[in-house]
């Protein structure tokens, strides 16, 4: 049986995706509250894996909330954690629970975490552990044996189109969807003419696009992202518009210019939908879709 974000892709219908971080701990009353905020909104809710590598709540652990919230989750997965043993028993722990959607990521570098003493594994990258889920379908693990039990999964992985050279992305890109990836989440894009630029060439391949918005809270917020965060470029126009907001007006200008760039998106097709990283502000996901004419129910 098809997920039904699968069923959804195959639609054609302009998706809506989103993230939901787990917490800092066994706490999950907050995490619980924004699936049950987005689960009827939103067509994915993407359970982020030790995002920016700080320890959190394991992503399966909060798929398997939104899944028995009634929520449909994208598990994410990175490489950075796990070898291919464990990375295999996780997916098949993940099939055996009815979660069948997986974002697959090679991950960030420890350095960037809170446990910088952490050694990396990436025994597997991204496009690697797709390939590794295409053999799992077909009944066998990595080491060509055979498995009791069939699995299915709809796979997805990332990709950077405002990244400086472009080039190595376009081949990552094509690596990914040869291994199977069948949706693309991007990284957050803010120049939607350059995404209609990637767009043009991704067009060819097989593969639904969906572009990532990074809810803006701050001008300091965005001028961090544009100095430490690889293939993000929030343009001074932005910045200056974002700055100017009246006081206690910032995280609604942010709203407004988020819900714009989805509103465009949407109006023009530039691709089939957009995912929506509102980081620490999961509840402001149904007012970006507000104020992008998205205000809806799945």
């Amino acid at each position: 049986m098809a997920s039904s974000f699968k069923d959804a892709l195959d639609s054609g219908k302009f998706l809506v995706t989103s993230e939901v971080a787990p917490p800092k701990g066994i706490n999950l009353e907050k995490t619980a509250h924004h699936i049950e905020l987005l689960k009827d909104k939103v067509d994915a809710m993407n359970l982020t894996d030790h995002q920016s590598s700080v320890m959190r709540f394991p992503s399966l652990g909060g798929a398997l909330l939104v899944k028995e919230m009634g929520g449909e989750p994208i598990l994410q997965m990175t490489c950075r954690d796990r070898n291919r043993l464990a990375l295999q028993a996780d997916l098949l722990f993940a099939a055996s629970r009815g979660i069948k959607n997986v974002l697959c990521l090679t991950g960030d570098s420890v350095m960037l975490g809170d446990h910088k003493e952490a050694k990396g594994v990436f025994d597997l990258d991204s496009s690697q552990l797709l390939a590794a889920i295409k053999t799992l379908e077909k009944g066998k693990d990595l080491g060509g044996n055979e498995l009791d039990g069939e699995v299915s999964f709809c796979a997805g992985a990332i990709v950077t189109p405002e990244a400086k050279p472009l080039e190595p992305q376009l081949i990552k890109f094509e690596k990914k969807i040869e291994a199977g990836a069948e949706f693309i989440q991007t990284q957050a894009v803010y120049d939607l003419d350059k995404l209609k630029e990637f767009m043009e060439y991704a067009r060819q391949f097989p593969v639904k696009i969906l572009a990532g918005i990074i809810l803006l809270t701050s001008a300091p917020m965005a001028r961090f992202m544009n100095k430490n965060i690889a293939g993000v470029n929030v343009p001074k126009e932005l910045i200056d518009e974002i700055a100017s907001a009246p006081k206690g007006g910032v995280l609604a200008k942010g709203i407004e210019i988020a819900g714009r760039m989805i509103q465009r998106i949407y109006k023009e097709q530039i691709c089939d939908g957009v995912h929506i990283m509102a980081i620490g502000k999961e509840d402001k996901v149904p007012d970006i879709m507000k104020a992008a004419g998205l205000d809806r129910k799945i």
